[in-house]
């Protein structure tokens, strides 16, 4: 894998790491994450796609959005990445946060994406995930936010190294690019909610049948109102489902990318 900046229209730096070659694909990791959450992905998919990994604004070494992001900024950004990177429309991949920047992409930058696929994507929230969702928002932006309680709900006590890698990326992210990204998810789940049925590419839709967030039903409901929407969920895993099964997350992935149709 290569590691590179990439400079935005804006000035904005974004950082990269890629692998393969062939046609592109995006991928966009999650709150508190950075690119190399995606790497059991990256290393199946680049022997036959240019494989281009992010760090999300604030994360990893790239750049902060300026003020009080919202989702549509990040999206905004995304599009940005794609346009600056040169290579056409991708496919876009995103998790948890990232599904939801791609899903946004999908239906605000249809041009610029061949492909979208929502990991452990969340899809109108009910009341009371909402209000749980905003409270730890506020904690996170108060400093309050601990990691035990997102570590417990993702990983099972038999994936210890697994949750020790994700505990370190949690520890190392900026706070403020931390605080800024979950407060956007927390808000974001209703904004691109009712367009999902614009999305005229083929559109993968996946969580854990464990997701307690990004529930399976959440899943089918996404998918079931994209015309090329397909519905999938792994049985035996939570939200870090591209971690704790990556074969077989990488496997739907593959044949996601095998679909030749193009929205036109």
């Amino acid at each position: 894998m290569m590691s590179r900046t990439l400079r935005l229209s804006d000035g904005l730096s974004v950082r990269v790491i890629e692998a393969g070659a062939g046609e592109p694909l995006l991928l966009i990791h999650g709150v508190g994450m950075r690119a190399e959450a995606w790497a059991p992905q990256i290393a199946a998919l680049a022997t036959d796609h240019r494989v281009i990994a992010v760090d999300m604004p604030g994360h990893g070494d790239s750049d902060p959005l300026p003020g009080q992001p919202q989702l549509p900024d990040y999206v905004a950004w995304a599009a940005s990445v794609i346009q600056a990177l040169g290579l056409g429309p991708v496919s876009v991949a995103g998790h948890s946060m990232g599904s939801l920047i791609a899903g946004g992409l999908a239906v605000e930058h249809p041009e610029l994406v061949r492909r979208a696929a929502l990991l452990n994507g969340v899809h109108r929230r009910s009341p009371a995930a909402r209000a749980a969702v905003l409270a730890r928002a506020a904690e996170i932006a108060a400093g309050a936010g601990g990691i035990e309680a997102p570590l417990a709900r993702w990983f099972s006590p038999d994936q210890a190294d697994l949750r020790d890698a994700v505990a370190g990326w949690l520890r190392k992210v900026s706070p403020a690019g931390y605080a800024a990204a979950y407060r956007a998810f927390a808000e974001g789940d209703g904004i691109y909610a009712d367009r999902l049925g614009e999305i005229r590419c083929p559109l993968l839709v996946l969580t854990g049948d464990g997701d307690a967030n990004s529930t399976p039903a959440m899943t089918e409901a996404m998918a079931a109102m994209a015309p090329k929407g397909r519905a999938v969920v792994i049985t035996g895993h939570r939200h870090m489902v591209n971690l704790t099964a990556p074969e077989a997350v990488s496997a739907e992935l593959q044949r996601w990318l095998s679909i030749k149709e193009i929205a036109a």
